[in-house]
């Protein structure tokens, strides 16, 4: 595995909230974290058939552009009952002709599930997917999980995305109504962070 040596970071990302988690969880390394929104970038089409394709190719675009280290991460929600949808279209599900509208995005996925007909649980997971890459070319990927199910109605204004009708296993709560230190104590992208951690370890 190649070490990361450097102090600072592009994060391949122009949402916010993704942004501020992963500076939450790298701040306990003396790097300097930018997002891609910062420096202008414009966001690459994600043509990716899966999370893995689709971080590469942020993170590569990234670091090519701008000769930094890029850290990308492709994530989304698979729900069982849908045959894994949404997956890699979890944020088209909520683009609008006006951006992007989650509540919109999770209304689509509640009507999509009663019209599947499945019974509850709807078991969900959200997945996510690291990549970092260097000008090089060279990268190193890694992936988390985190298990639960989709719940009605919505609950939580904290979070982003269908943090608001996503229960963990073992909460009662969703990740909505989660502060956002504890939902990075347990997310799929905390679970793939720590996998991602050894590359910024010194020694």
């Amino acid at each position: 595995m190649r070490r990361f040596s450097g102090d600072r970071l592009l994060v391949a990302t122009h949402n916010s909230g993704k942004l501020e988690e992963i500076a939450d969880l790298l701040s306990d390394h003396a790097i300097q974290v930018i997002g891609a929104a910062e420096l202008g970038l414009d966001e690459p089409e994600e043509t990716g058939a899966d999370f893995v394709a689709n971080a590469r190719i942020k993170a590569h675009a990234a670091s090519s552009v701008t000769g930094l280290p890029a850290l990308a991460d492709d994530s989304g929600i698979e729900i069982d009952a849908l045959g894994g949808a949404p997956g890699v279209h979890t944020a088209d599900w909520a683009e609008t002709p006006g951006g992007r509208d989650f509540v919109r995005a999770m209304t689509r996925t509640y009507n999509a599930l009663l019209d599947s007909g499945a019974a509850q649980p709807w078991i969900a997971r959200f997945c996510c997917t690291f990549v970092l890459a260097w000008p090089d070319g060279h990268c190193e990927t890694f992936e988390g999980y985190m298990n639960g199910r989709i719940t009605w109605p919505m609950r939580g204004n904290r979070g982003h995305g269908y943090d608001p009708i996503f229960q963990p296993d073992g909460h009662a709560v969703t990740f909505g109504q989660m502060s956002r230190l504890e939902k990075n104590r347990i997310s799929h992208r905390a679970d793939a962070f720590r996998k991602l951690n050894a590359v910024f370890r010194h020694g």
